[in-house]
């Protein structure tokens, strides 16, 4: 799919041969023939279409490319203690692979208190309060620290629960992707359960949205297809924003559609997020882009495309087609 993100390629269309082709085109009223209301709204800069009800509403078109075909989907961003996870249960029901894993339970923890009894009559008999205060006052200690822990523990989940994540137009599991904005549309008016339907704004969007609102933003538009092409074509040939904007919507569907495959290979620290951040670096200039060029070199395209063709490949597998 192309991408005016990316590269744009005007082609010339050929126009039926006229008697005369200096002489203005006219139509009936022997005037110039005016333009083509819908050759109009073609040219319309998508950052200049209405964008007031995705604004108010918080939730946004979105345009992805993958080697079966190119669909257009929802997505908004959410704290994550408002929203209820997809249900994966049924997909991995239908993975034969998932479905041979084992499933290991795990056990409640107890905590098991031993009583020496002699130990006990030693320290009940003795004139010595040392030993007892030593204890006291290491149990008072491992109290504070359970304590502190716990707290930590509480504000990291609180932190957890703010931090705004993904939700994408998906259900039990897949994303949801339609080839037209109409039939996007006849979906969200339809009242079919998906994982949006959760969100406040839902009822509203699904009252007001028209075909015409399905245009994405130019940085919501990502060519999924193009990555292990563009990997394999060498350091040299390596498409920045491309590689980046991949990046970013391959981590959100992981997260939302609950890909933890996806999301270790995406991962601080991975090779795939190595190249993320060197091909950043190389993109803001300065000294940073000189290293940044420098670090890429270290990378390999074989590897890199290897991976990318296995998180594309694992996105796919999780799509829902829909005309």
């Amino acid at each position: 799919m192309g991408n005016p993100k990316h590269t744009e390629v005007s082609v010339a269309r050929q126009s039926p041969q006229r008697p005369d082709a200096d002489e203005p085109e006219l139509d009936d009223t022997t005037g110039p023939a005016e333009p083509d209301e819908a050759d109009e709204a073609d040219d319309t800069p998508r950052a200049a279409i209405d964008r007031s009800l995705w604004e108010e509403l918080r939730i946004d078109p979105v345009e992805i490319a993958l080697p079966a075909g190119t669909g257009f989907t929802l997505r908004a961003y959410r704290p994550a203690g408002s929203l209820t996870p997809t249900d994966v249960t049924e997909r991995d029901q239908d993975d034969p692979f998932l479905a041979r894993r084992q499933v290991i339970e795990e056990e409640d923890d107890e905590t098991v208190v031993i009583l020496d009894e002699e130990l006990a009559e030693e320290f009940a008999d003795s004139d010595e309060e040392e030993p007892s205060r030593r204890r006291r006052d290491a149990d008072a200690d491992a109290t504070d620290a359970d304590a502190d822990a716990t707290d930590e523990d509480e504000d990291a989940t609180d932190e957890a629960d703010d931090e705004e994540v993904p939700v994408f137009l998906s259900h039990r599991g897949k994303l949801l992707l339609f080839k037209t904005p109409e039939s996007l549309v006849t979906f969200v008016r339809s009242g079919a359960p998906n994982d949006l339907s959760q969100l406040d704004s839902w009822n509203e969007l699904s009252e007001r949205v028209e075909p015409a609102d399905i245009v994405p933003l130019d940085e919501d538009t990502y060519e999924l297809d193009l990555v292990v092409e563009n990997l394999r074509g060498g350091h040299d040939t390596w498409d920045s924003t491309l590689l980046i904007e991949a990046g970013e919507v391959a981590r959100d569907v992981s997260y939302a559609l609950r890909l933890p495959a996806v999301l270790d290979m995406l991962s601080a620290g991975s090779s795939l997020d190595n190249l993320d951040e060197a091909l950043r670096a190389t993109v803001n200039g300065g000294i940073g882009a000189f290293m940044g060029r420098r670090r890429l070199k270290k990378i390999g395209a074989q590897t890199a495309s290897l991976g990318w063709r296995t998180i594309v490949g694992k996105i796919s597998a999780v799509v829902d087609w829909r005309d």
